[in-house]
Protein backbone atom coordinates (compact mmCIF):
# COMPACT_ATOMS: atom_id res chain seq x y z
CA UNK A 1 0.00 0.00 0.00
CA UNK A 2 1.48 3.29 -1.05
CA UNK A 3 -0.95 5.69 0.55
CA UNK A 4 -2.37 5.63 4.03
CA UNK A 5 -6.04 4.72 4.19
CA UNK A 6 -8.19 5.43 7.23
CA UNK A 7 -10.00 2.13 6.71
CA UNK A 8 -6.66 0.36 7.19
CA UNK A 9 -6.12 1.79 10.67
CA UNK A 10 -9.72 2.02 11.92
CA UNK A 11 -9.70 -1.51 13.46
CA UNK A 12 -6.42 -0.63 15.18
CA UNK A 13 -7.90 2.58 16.61
CA UNK A 14 -10.92 0.64 17.92
CA UNK A 15 -8.55 -1.97 19.39
CA UNK A 16 -6.57 0.73 21.22
CA UNK A 17 -9.73 2.35 22.60
CA UNK A 18 -10.83 -1.03 23.95
CA UNK A 19 -7.42 -1.52 25.61
CA UNK A 20 -7.61 1.85 27.37
CA UNK A 21 -11.22 1.11 28.36
CA UNK A 22 -10.17 -2.20 29.97
CA UNK A 23 -7.44 -0.39 31.91
CA UNK A 24 -9.82 2.27 33.25
CA UNK A 25 -12.38 -0.40 34.18
CA UNK A 26 -9.76 -2.40 36.11
CA UNK A 27 -8.54 0.72 37.90
CA UNK A 28 -12.07 1.58 39.07
CA UNK A 29 -12.87 -2.02 40.04
CA UNK A 30 -9.83 -2.28 42.31
CA UNK A 31 -9.97 1.20 43.82
CA UNK A 32 -9.49 1.08 47.58
CA UNK A 33 -7.69 -2.29 47.62
CA UNK A 34 -4.04 -2.74 48.59
CA UNK A 35 -2.34 -0.74 45.86
CA UNK A 36 1.05 -2.48 45.70
CA UNK A 37 -0.47 -5.97 45.54
CA UNK A 38 -3.11 -4.86 43.05
CA UNK A 39 -0.87 -2.78 40.77
CA UNK A 40 2.09 -5.18 40.55
CA UNK A 41 0.54 -8.70 40.82
CA UNK A 42 -3.22 -8.21 40.47
CA UNK A 43 -3.87 -9.25 44.10
CA UNK A 44 -2.96 -12.84 43.15
CA UNK A 45 -6.42 -13.41 41.67
CA UNK A 46 -5.69 -14.54 38.09
CA UNK A 47 -7.61 -17.56 36.84
CA UNK A 48 -6.13 -20.26 34.62
CA UNK A 49 -7.27 -18.86 31.27
CA UNK A 50 -6.08 -15.30 31.94
CA UNK A 51 -2.81 -16.58 33.45
CA UNK A 52 -2.17 -18.68 30.33
CA UNK A 53 -2.97 -15.87 27.93
CA UNK A 54 -0.95 -13.17 29.72
CA UNK A 55 2.06 -15.47 29.92
CA UNK A 56 1.74 -16.38 26.22
CA UNK A 57 1.25 -12.77 25.16
CA UNK A 58 4.24 -11.50 27.15
CA UNK A 59 6.42 -14.33 25.83
CA UNK A 60 5.39 -13.68 22.21
CA UNK A 61 6.82 -10.58 20.56
CA UNK A 62 6.73 -8.74 17.27
CA UNK A 63 9.78 -10.78 16.24
CA UNK A 64 7.66 -13.93 16.57
CA UNK A 65 5.27 -12.55 13.96
CA UNK A 66 7.74 -10.80 11.65
CA UNK A 67 11.34 -12.02 11.89
CA UNK A 68 10.46 -15.67 12.62
CA UNK A 69 8.12 -16.32 9.67
CA UNK A 70 10.45 -14.24 7.48
CA UNK A 71 13.25 -16.67 8.32
CA UNK A 72 10.89 -19.60 7.69
CA UNK A 73 10.24 -18.12 4.22
CA UNK A 74 14.00 -18.21 3.53
CA UNK A 75 14.96 -21.45 5.29
CA UNK A 76 11.91 -23.68 5.15
CA UNK A 77 10.71 -26.35 7.55
CA UNK A 78 14.08 -26.44 9.32
CA UNK A 79 13.13 -23.12 10.94
CA UNK A 80 9.90 -24.64 12.28
CA UNK A 81 11.80 -27.65 13.65
CA UNK A 82 14.11 -25.23 15.46
CA UNK A 83 11.43 -22.81 16.68
CA UNK A 84 9.03 -25.50 17.90
CA UNK A 85 11.04 -25.78 21.13
CA UNK A 86 9.20 -22.61 22.20
CA UNK A 87 6.02 -24.67 22.55
CA UNK A 88 7.38 -26.06 25.83
CA UNK A 89 8.20 -22.64 27.32
CA UNK A 90 4.91 -21.89 29.12
CA UNK A 91 4.56 -25.45 30.41
CA UNK A 92 8.11 -25.39 31.81
CA UNK A 93 8.08 -21.92 33.38
CA UNK A 94 4.77 -22.52 35.18
CA UNK A 95 5.56 -26.15 35.93
CA UNK A 96 9.02 -25.52 37.38
CA UNK A 97 8.59 -22.13 39.03
CA UNK A 98 4.82 -21.54 39.22
CA UNK A 99 3.82 -23.31 42.43
CA UNK A 100 7.20 -22.81 44.13
CA UNK A 101 7.12 -19.06 43.53
CA UNK A 102 3.44 -18.78 44.54
CA UNK A 103 3.99 -20.53 47.89
CA UNK A 104 7.07 -18.45 48.69
CA UNK A 105 5.39 -15.20 47.64
CA UNK A 106 2.54 -15.84 50.05
CA UNK A 107 4.93 -16.77 52.86
CA UNK A 108 7.10 -13.71 52.33
CA UNK A 109 4.33 -11.34 51.17
CA UNK A 110 6.45 -10.85 48.04
CA UNK A 111 5.08 -9.13 44.96
CA UNK A 112 8.15 -9.29 42.69
CA UNK A 113 10.79 -11.81 41.67
CA UNK A 114 13.43 -9.53 43.24
CA UNK A 115 11.57 -9.75 46.58
CA UNK A 116 12.08 -13.53 46.50
CA UNK A 117 15.75 -13.23 45.48
CA UNK A 118 16.40 -10.76 48.32
CA UNK A 119 14.75 -13.05 50.88
CA UNK A 120 16.53 -16.19 49.61
CA UNK A 121 20.04 -14.72 49.61
CA UNK A 122 19.58 -12.03 52.30
CA UNK A 123 21.30 -9.41 50.17
CA UNK A 124 20.09 -5.90 49.37
CA UNK A 125 23.02 -5.44 47.00
CA UNK A 126 22.07 -8.53 44.97
CA UNK A 127 18.47 -7.32 44.86
CA UNK A 128 19.61 -3.89 43.62
CA UNK A 129 21.76 -5.52 40.91
CA UNK A 130 18.81 -7.71 39.87
CA UNK A 131 16.54 -4.65 39.63
CA UNK A 132 19.16 -2.80 37.56
CA UNK A 133 19.62 -5.74 35.18
CA UNK A 134 15.85 -6.01 34.70
CA UNK A 135 15.41 -2.32 33.87
CA UNK A 136 18.49 -2.25 31.59
CA UNK A 137 17.62 -5.26 29.43
CA UNK A 138 13.88 -4.59 29.49
CA UNK A 139 14.50 -1.15 27.98
CA UNK A 140 16.40 -2.84 25.13
CA UNK A 141 13.61 -5.34 24.54
CA UNK A 142 10.90 -2.67 24.68
CA UNK A 143 12.79 -0.51 22.19
CA UNK A 144 12.90 -3.46 19.79
CA UNK A 145 9.13 -3.96 20.20
CA UNK A 146 8.34 -0.29 19.63
CA UNK A 147 10.51 -0.08 16.52
CA UNK A 148 9.43 -3.44 15.08
CA UNK A 149 5.74 -2.67 15.59
CA UNK A 150 5.99 0.84 14.10
CA UNK A 151 7.93 -0.39 11.04
CA UNK A 152 5.35 -3.13 10.47
CA UNK A 153 2.54 -0.57 10.76
CA UNK A 154 4.23 1.75 8.24
CA UNK A 155 4.96 -1.04 5.75
CA UNK A 156 1.42 -2.40 5.70
CA UNK A 157 -0.82 0.67 6.10
CA UNK A 158 1.14 3.26 4.12
CA UNK A 159 1.18 5.68 7.04
CA UNK A 160 4.47 6.98 8.42
CA UNK A 161 6.64 5.25 11.04
CA UNK A 162 6.00 8.04 13.56
CA UNK A 163 2.22 7.73 13.16
CA UNK A 164 2.38 4.05 14.08
CA UNK A 165 4.68 4.72 17.00
CA UNK A 166 2.36 7.36 18.41
CA UNK A 167 -0.81 5.40 17.72
CA UNK A 168 0.13 2.22 19.55
CA UNK A 169 3.26 3.24 21.46
CA UNK A 170 1.81 5.99 23.60
CA UNK A 171 -1.46 4.10 24.14
CA UNK A 172 0.30 1.07 25.61
CA UNK A 173 2.27 3.31 27.97
CA UNK A 174 -0.92 5.08 29.08
CA UNK A 175 -3.06 1.99 29.73
CA UNK A 176 -0.24 0.17 31.52
CA UNK A 177 0.42 3.18 33.75
CA UNK A 178 -3.26 3.51 34.62
CA UNK A 179 -4.28 -0.09 35.23
CA UNK A 180 -1.15 -1.91 36.40
CA UNK A 181 -0.65 -5.68 36.34
CA UNK A 182 -4.30 -6.76 36.25
CA UNK A 183 -5.02 -4.44 33.34
CA UNK A 184 -1.92 -5.85 31.61
CA UNK A 185 -3.16 -9.42 32.24
CA UNK A 186 -6.62 -8.72 30.80
CA UNK A 187 -5.34 -6.73 27.83
CA UNK A 188 -2.76 -9.47 27.21
CA UNK A 189 -5.60 -11.98 27.08
CA UNK A 190 -7.38 -9.82 24.52
CA UNK A 191 -4.10 -9.48 22.57
CA UNK A 192 -3.52 -13.25 22.53
CA UNK A 193 -7.01 -13.88 21.16
CA UNK A 194 -6.48 -11.22 18.49
CA UNK A 195 -3.11 -12.78 17.57
CA UNK A 196 -4.81 -16.13 16.88
CA UNK A 197 -7.53 -14.48 14.79
CA UNK A 198 -4.84 -12.64 12.82
CA UNK A 199 -2.94 -15.85 12.10
CA UNK A 200 -6.10 -17.64 10.89
CA UNK A 201 -7.06 -14.72 8.64
CA UNK A 202 -3.61 -14.40 7.11
CA UNK A 203 -3.28 -18.17 6.58
CA UNK A 204 -6.66 -18.29 4.84
CA UNK A 205 -5.87 -15.47 2.42
CA UNK A 206 -2.36 -16.76 1.70
CA UNK A 207 -3.78 -20.16 0.74
CA UNK A 208 -6.51 -18.52 -1.33
CA UNK A 209 -4.07 -16.24 -3.15
CA UNK A 210 -1.58 -19.06 -3.77
CA UNK A 211 -4.15 -21.41 -5.31
CA UNK A 212 -4.49 -23.72 -2.32
CA UNK A 213 -2.19 -25.80 -0.13
CA UNK A 214 -1.38 -28.51 -2.71
CA UNK A 215 -0.49 -25.98 -5.38
CA UNK A 216 1.88 -24.06 -3.11
CA UNK A 217 3.57 -27.22 -1.81
CA UNK A 218 4.01 -28.61 -5.33
CA UNK A 219 5.71 -25.38 -6.41
CA UNK A 220 7.98 -25.52 -3.34
CA UNK A 221 8.99 -29.12 -4.09
CA UNK A 222 9.90 -28.19 -7.66
CA UNK A 223 11.66 -24.88 -7.01
CA UNK A 224 12.92 -25.09 -3.41
CA UNK A 225 13.50 -28.75 -2.46
CA UNK A 226 16.07 -27.67 0.17
CA UNK A 227 13.23 -26.18 2.27
CA UNK A 228 12.06 -29.68 3.18
CA UNK A 229 15.44 -30.66 4.64
CA UNK A 230 15.95 -30.21 8.45
CA UNK A 231 19.29 -28.45 7.80
CA UNK A 232 18.03 -26.77 4.61
CA UNK A 233 21.14 -27.97 2.73
CA UNK A 234 23.44 -25.85 4.85
CA UNK A 235 21.15 -22.85 5.51
CA UNK A 236 20.28 -24.18 8.99
CA UNK A 237 23.58 -25.33 10.61
CA UNK A 238 23.42 -27.37 13.81
CA UNK A 239 24.73 -24.37 15.75
CA UNK A 240 21.51 -22.44 15.16
CA UNK A 241 19.43 -25.36 16.42
CA UNK A 242 21.58 -25.73 19.54
CA UNK A 243 21.76 -22.03 20.42
CA UNK A 244 18.15 -21.19 19.69
CA UNK A 245 16.96 -24.11 21.80
CA UNK A 246 18.81 -22.43 24.65
CA UNK A 247 18.00 -18.82 23.82
CA UNK A 248 14.28 -19.03 23.06
CA UNK A 249 13.56 -22.41 24.65
CA UNK A 250 15.10 -23.86 27.79
CA UNK A 251 16.55 -20.68 29.32
CA UNK A 252 13.36 -18.64 28.91
CA UNK A 253 11.92 -20.39 31.97
CA UNK A 254 13.89 -17.95 34.15
CA UNK A 255 12.86 -14.70 32.44
CA UNK A 256 11.58 -12.42 35.25
CA UNK A 257 8.56 -11.31 33.20
CA UNK A 258 7.44 -14.95 32.97
CA UNK A 259 8.36 -16.09 36.50
CA UNK A 260 6.40 -13.20 38.08
CA UNK A 261 3.24 -14.76 36.64
CA UNK A 262 3.68 -17.47 39.27
CA UNK A 263 3.02 -14.89 41.98
CA UNK A 264 -0.25 -13.77 40.45
CA UNK A 265 -2.47 -16.85 40.05
CA UNK A 266 -5.37 -17.71 42.32
CA UNK A 267 -5.08 -21.47 42.96
CA UNK A 268 -3.41 -24.71 41.85
CA UNK A 269 -6.28 -25.65 39.55
CA UNK A 270 -5.76 -22.35 37.71
CA UNK A 271 -2.03 -23.06 37.41
CA UNK A 272 -2.58 -26.50 35.88
CA UNK A 273 -5.23 -25.10 33.56
CA UNK A 274 -2.83 -22.36 32.46
CA UNK A 275 -0.06 -24.87 31.73
CA UNK A 276 -2.35 -26.82 29.40
CA UNK A 277 -4.00 -23.85 27.68
CA UNK A 278 -0.73 -21.93 27.36
CA UNK A 279 1.06 -24.85 25.70
CA UNK A 280 -1.74 -25.35 23.16
CA UNK A 281 -1.94 -21.63 22.33
CA UNK A 282 1.85 -21.20 21.98
CA UNK A 283 1.96 -24.29 19.77
CA UNK A 284 -0.79 -22.97 17.53
CA UNK A 285 0.73 -19.50 17.22
CA UNK A 286 4.34 -20.63 16.83
CA UNK A 287 3.73 -23.32 14.22
CA UNK A 288 0.88 -21.41 12.55
CA UNK A 289 2.73 -18.16 11.86
CA UNK A 290 5.99 -19.84 10.81
CA UNK A 291 4.12 -22.22 8.49
CA UNK A 292 2.36 -19.18 7.01
CA UNK A 293 5.82 -17.74 6.34
CA UNK A 294 6.71 -20.83 4.30
CA UNK A 295 3.40 -20.73 2.42
CA UNK A 296 4.10 -17.09 1.52
CA UNK A 297 6.10 -18.52 -1.39
CA UNK A 298 2.68 -18.86 -3.03
CA UNK A 299 2.35 -15.07 -2.79
CA UNK A 300 5.87 -13.67 -3.16
CA UNK A 301 8.00 -15.02 -6.00
CA UNK A 302 11.42 -13.53 -5.21
CA UNK A 303 13.84 -14.26 -2.36
CA UNK A 304 13.87 -12.34 0.95
CA UNK A 305 16.63 -9.98 -0.24
CA UNK A 306 14.50 -8.80 -3.16
CA UNK A 307 11.89 -7.60 -0.65
CA UNK A 308 14.39 -5.80 1.58
CA UNK A 309 15.13 -8.65 4.01
CA UNK A 310 13.28 -11.23 6.09
CA UNK A 311 11.53 -8.61 8.24
CA UNK A 312 9.58 -7.42 5.21
CA UNK A 313 8.15 -10.78 4.16
CA UNK A 314 5.06 -10.78 6.40
CA UNK A 315 4.27 -7.05 5.89
CA UNK A 316 4.50 -7.58 2.10
CA UNK A 317 2.34 -10.69 2.33
CA UNK A 318 -0.35 -8.92 4.36
CA UNK A 319 -0.38 -5.95 1.96
CA UNK A 320 -0.59 -8.28 -1.06
CA UNK A 321 -3.21 -10.85 -0.05
CA UNK A 322 -5.51 -9.09 2.41
CA UNK A 323 -8.56 -7.08 1.27
CA UNK A 324 -8.13 -3.39 2.11
CA UNK A 325 -10.92 -3.44 4.69
CA UNK A 326 -9.25 -6.35 6.52
CA UNK A 327 -5.65 -5.11 6.48
CA UNK A 328 -6.19 -3.20 9.72
CA UNK A 329 -7.59 -6.32 11.38
CA UNK A 330 -4.73 -8.51 10.14
CA UNK A 331 -2.05 -6.12 11.38
CA UNK A 332 -3.54 -6.06 14.89
CA UNK A 333 -2.16 -9.59 15.49
CA UNK A 334 1.54 -8.73 15.13
CA UNK A 335 1.03 -5.36 16.82
CA UNK A 336 -0.80 -7.07 19.69
CA UNK A 337 2.31 -9.23 20.19
CA UNK A 338 4.42 -6.09 20.39
CA UNK A 339 1.98 -4.29 22.69
CA UNK A 340 1.54 -7.18 25.12
CA UNK A 341 5.31 -7.66 25.43
CA UNK A 342 5.84 -3.94 26.10
CA UNK A 343 3.11 -3.76 28.75
CA UNK A 344 4.37 -6.89 30.54
CA UNK A 345 7.96 -5.65 30.62
CA UNK A 346 6.91 -2.14 31.58
CA UNK A 347 5.06 -3.20 34.73
CA UNK A 348 7.93 -5.46 35.88
CA UNK A 349 10.51 -2.72 35.22
CA UNK A 350 8.39 -0.25 37.19
CA UNK A 351 8.04 -2.66 40.12
CA UNK A 352 11.83 -3.14 40.15
CA UNK A 353 12.32 0.58 40.81
CA UNK A 354 9.32 1.35 43.03
CA UNK A 355 8.91 -1.83 45.07
CA UNK A 356 12.38 -3.36 45.03
CA UNK A 357 14.38 -0.17 45.52
CA UNK A 358 12.33 2.78 46.79
CA UNK A 359 9.79 1.09 49.11
CA UNK A 360 12.40 -1.32 50.49
CA UNK A 361 14.77 1.57 51.22
CA UNK A 362 12.03 3.45 53.06
CA UNK A 363 11.06 0.37 55.06
CA UNK A 364 14.68 -0.17 56.15
CA UNK A 365 14.66 3.37 57.54
CA UNK A 366 11.34 2.58 59.29
CA UNK A 367 9.58 5.24 57.25
CA UNK A 368 5.94 4.78 56.33
CA UNK A 369 5.02 5.53 52.72
CA UNK A 370 1.35 6.29 52.10
CA UNK A 371 -0.64 4.33 49.52
CA UNK A 372 -1.39 7.60 47.76
CA UNK A 373 2.30 8.41 47.35
CA UNK A 374 3.12 4.89 46.15
CA UNK A 375 0.24 5.08 43.67
CA UNK A 376 1.43 8.38 42.19
CA UNK A 377 5.06 7.25 42.10
CA UNK A 378 4.24 3.87 40.50
CA UNK A 379 2.20 5.42 37.73
CA UNK A 380 4.81 8.15 37.20
CA UNK A 381 7.72 5.68 36.99
CA UNK A 382 5.79 3.40 34.62
CA UNK A 383 4.96 6.40 32.45
CA UNK A 384 8.55 7.70 32.57
CA UNK A 385 10.14 4.40 31.49
CA UNK A 386 7.59 4.00 28.70
CA UNK A 387 8.10 7.52 27.36
CA UNK A 388 11.90 7.14 27.60
CA UNK A 389 11.80 4.02 25.43
CA UNK A 390 9.30 5.75 23.11
CA UNK A 391 11.73 8.67 22.61
CA UNK A 392 14.62 6.26 21.88
CA UNK A 393 12.43 4.51 19.32
CA UNK A 394 11.78 7.81 17.48
CA UNK A 395 15.28 7.44 16.04
CA UNK A 396 15.17 3.69 15.47
CA UNK A 397 18.39 1.69 15.83
CA UNK A 398 19.21 -0.96 13.25
CA UNK A 399 19.36 -4.72 13.81
CA UNK A 400 16.20 -4.91 15.97
CA UNK A 401 16.26 -8.73 15.97
CA UNK A 402 19.79 -8.73 17.39
CA UNK A 403 18.88 -6.18 20.09
CA UNK A 404 15.94 -8.36 21.15
CA UNK A 405 18.08 -11.51 21.31
CA UNK A 406 20.85 -9.64 23.15
CA UNK A 407 18.39 -8.59 25.85
CA UNK A 408 16.95 -12.12 26.09
CA UNK A 409 20.42 -13.56 26.56
CA UNK A 410 21.37 -10.98 29.18
CA UNK A 411 18.29 -11.67 31.31
CA UNK A 412 18.77 -15.43 31.02
CA UNK A 413 22.44 -15.20 31.98
CA UNK A 414 21.60 -13.09 35.04
CA UNK A 415 18.58 -15.01 36.34
CA UNK A 416 18.71 -18.63 35.15
CA UNK A 417 21.03 -20.08 37.78
CA UNK A 418 20.13 -17.52 40.45
CA UNK A 419 16.50 -18.62 40.36
CA UNK A 420 16.91 -22.29 39.48
CA UNK A 421 19.66 -23.11 41.99
CA UNK A 422 18.46 -20.55 44.54
CA UNK A 423 14.99 -22.06 44.76
CA UNK A 424 15.87 -25.74 44.39
CA UNK A 425 19.38 -26.17 45.84
CA UNK A 426 19.80 -25.81 49.58
CA UNK A 427 23.54 -25.10 49.42
CA UNK A 428 23.20 -22.11 47.08
CA UNK A 429 24.36 -18.94 48.85
CA UNK A 430 24.68 -15.19 48.45
CA UNK A 431 28.28 -15.24 47.17
CA UNK A 432 27.45 -17.75 44.47
CA UNK A 433 24.41 -15.75 43.33
CA UNK A 434 26.39 -12.49 43.27
CA UNK A 435 29.30 -13.98 41.33
CA UNK A 436 26.88 -15.59 38.89
CA UNK A 437 24.67 -12.57 38.23
CA UNK A 438 27.34 -9.88 38.13
CA UNK A 439 30.21 -11.87 36.59
CA UNK A 440 28.09 -13.83 34.13
CA UNK A 441 26.29 -10.73 32.85
CA UNK A 442 29.54 -8.76 32.42
CA UNK A 443 31.20 -11.63 30.54
CA UNK A 444 28.13 -12.08 28.36
CA UNK A 445 28.01 -8.37 27.46
CA UNK A 446 31.77 -8.31 26.82
CA UNK A 447 31.50 -11.32 24.49
CA UNK A 448 28.68 -9.60 22.62
CA UNK A 449 30.63 -6.34 22.32
CA UNK A 450 33.77 -8.13 21.08
CA UNK A 451 31.79 -10.39 18.74
CA UNK A 452 33.47 -13.39 20.36
CA UNK A 453 31.77 -16.74 19.85
CA UNK A 454 32.57 -20.28 20.96
CA UNK A 455 32.27 -22.73 18.03
CA UNK A 456 30.29 -19.97 16.27
CA UNK A 457 27.44 -20.34 18.80
CA UNK A 458 25.43 -17.41 20.19
CA UNK A 459 27.02 -15.75 23.24
CA UNK A 460 24.24 -17.11 25.47
CA UNK A 461 26.27 -20.33 25.64
CA UNK A 462 29.19 -18.34 27.07
CA UNK A 463 26.99 -16.39 29.46
CA UNK A 464 25.12 -19.42 30.83
CA UNK A 465 28.31 -21.51 31.18
CA UNK A 466 30.36 -18.79 32.92
CA UNK A 467 27.39 -17.91 35.13
CA UNK A 468 27.13 -21.53 36.33
CA UNK A 469 30.88 -21.86 36.96
CA UNK A 470 30.93 -18.61 38.96
CA UNK A 471 27.88 -19.69 40.94
CA UNK A 472 29.56 -22.95 41.95
CA UNK A 473 32.85 -21.19 42.84
CA UNK A 474 31.04 -18.57 44.92
CA UNK A 475 28.97 -21.22 46.68
CA UNK A 476 32.08 -23.24 47.55
CA UNK A 477 34.01 -20.31 49.03
CA UNK A 478 31.10 -18.26 50.36
CA UNK A 479 29.31 -18.35 53.68
CA UNK A 480 26.39 -20.76 54.01
CA UNK A 481 22.85 -19.41 54.20
CA UNK A 482 21.50 -19.09 57.75
CA UNK A 483 19.15 -21.77 59.09
CA UNK A 484 16.25 -19.37 59.55
CA UNK A 485 16.19 -18.57 55.83
CA UNK A 486 16.62 -22.21 54.83
CA UNK A 487 13.62 -23.21 56.95
CA UNK A 488 11.47 -20.80 54.97
CA UNK A 489 12.67 -21.98 51.55
CA UNK A 490 13.29 -25.67 52.40
CA UNK A 491 10.91 -26.52 55.25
Amino acid sequence: MNEGSFAAILPLIIFMVVMVGISIFVKNQHAGKNFVGSYFVGNRELGGFVLAMTTVATYSSVSSFVGGPGMAFSVGFGWIYMAVVQVTAIFLVLGIFGKRVAILARKLNAVTVVDIIRARFQSDFLAAVAAFVIVLFFCGTMTAQFVGGAKLFAAVTGYGYEVGLILFGLVVVIYTSIGGFRAVALTDTFCALIMMVGIILLLYYVLKFGGGYENIMTNLEENHPEMFEPFSMGNMPWGIYFTQWFLVGICTIALPQSVVRGISYKNTFGLHQAMLIGTIVVGFMNIGINFTGILSHGVLTGDAASYGGVDNIIPMTIATVMPTNLVGLAIIGPLAASISTISGLLIVASSSIVKDVYIHYKQKKSEVVSDKKIKILSMAITMFIGILVFVIALTPPNLIWLINMFAFGGLETAFFWTLLLGLFWKKANKTGALFSMVGGTIIYCAAQAAGFKFFNLHQITIGISVSLILFLIGTYFGKSTDEKTLKIFFP
